[in-house]
């Protein structure tokens, strides 16, 4: 097998020109405003500060999970169906599960960071200090790629036999491996093995370190004081729910099942197009610095001289 067909979303022509309208809209939009967000906070000094340099990095995060698919999805959705080299297809797959893990383990860091903002804020500004971060950071991004290469390995080395055909917009391990003709407990076992780390952890961490920020918040005696510190987390909370939302429901049926749905699409979708689109709007809308920089700080910081 060197090429396998994708054949995303099998409408009339009319209206898959509508889909790629839209979905070329929503990728133009996640690309800015991501990457206004990121060069908010390098210009903008009140925002260098841990939870938002953390915060660059999960935008970085969600312009390579939407660039990673979209563009090749909207030729997909404009010819009606298109192939796609095997080669091409697991380096899809692979930047995918990079995109995936590194996104859950960028989330947990932004918990601990808030954890100690409102749990140890003695502390917070020496142990949160610019190296930690950094090192934080690289820990984040080596540990996905490395989490992701045992699966992909596995997947590049089954012998695949079936009709090259994917019922889908992208390279998802699930329809992939249905065209397998090799034995795929193995690769079945790695992958919910390596899920554990980058996903399953990381979800019982967040929800360790929320429930402790919890039960302080609710320890300020002031309601000035309780209302401020929910609000420096309640963005992340926010992200964190819709994020793992999306990943909760999409992988808790039967792979055998998902692929041939079109609600698997349209969830895939949420979590490839919607969140990438969300996260930068929930952080700019919820968070008082990041509109009080949008709306002063970022035209004086590019204001050119």
């Amino acid at each position: 097998m060197t090429e396998i067909l994708l054949l995303g979303f099998q409408n009339p022509r009319i209206f898959n020109q509508m889909l790629f309208a839209i979905f070329l809209v929503f990728y133009i939009l996640i690309m800015f405003s991501n990457l206004t967000i990121i060069l908010l906070v390098a210009k903008v000094k009140s925002l260098h500060t841990p939870m938002y340099f953390f915060l660059t990095q999960l935008s970085l995060s969600d312009i390579l999970l939407t660039t990673n698919i979209v563009p090749n999805m909207l030729h997909v959705i404009m010819k009606g169906g298109s192939t796609i080299t095997f080669p091409g297809c697991i380096t899809q797959l692979y930047f995918h599960g990079i995109s995936i893990a590194a996104e859950c383990l960028l989330l947990t860091v932004m918990s601990y960071d808030r954890y100690l903002a409102i749990c140890d804020p003695l502390h917070y500004t020496s142990i949160m200090e610019l190296r930690r971060q950094v090192l934080l950071i690289m820990l984040c991004w080596l540990s996905a790629f490395h989490l992701m290469f045992p699966i992909i390995f596995l997947v590049a080395n089954l012998h695949f036999c079936g009709p090259p055909k994917i019922d889908h917009f992208f390279c998802d391990l699930a329809p992939l491996l249905e065209l397998s003709c090799s034995d795929r407990t193995i690769v079945e076992r790695v992958d919910i093995a390596l899920g554990i780390p980058s996903v399953v952890l990381p979800f019982f961490f967040i929800l360790f370190t929320y429930t402790y920020i919890f039960f302080t918040i609710l320890g300020i005696s002031s309601s000035t004081g309780r209302q401020k510190a929910f609000s420096t987390c309640s963005s992340h909370l926010t992200v964190v729910c819709t994020y793992y939302g999306t990943l909760i429901i999409i992988y808790m049926f039967p792979s055998s099942k998902r692929q041939l749905s079109i609600g698997n699409k349209l969830i895939s979708l949420l979590y490839s197009v919607g969140t990438p689109f969300l996260n930068p709007v929930i952080y700019s809308l919820r968070n008082q610095e990041i509109k009080t920089a949008l709306l002063k700080g970022f035209p004086r910081s590019f204001k050119i001289t």
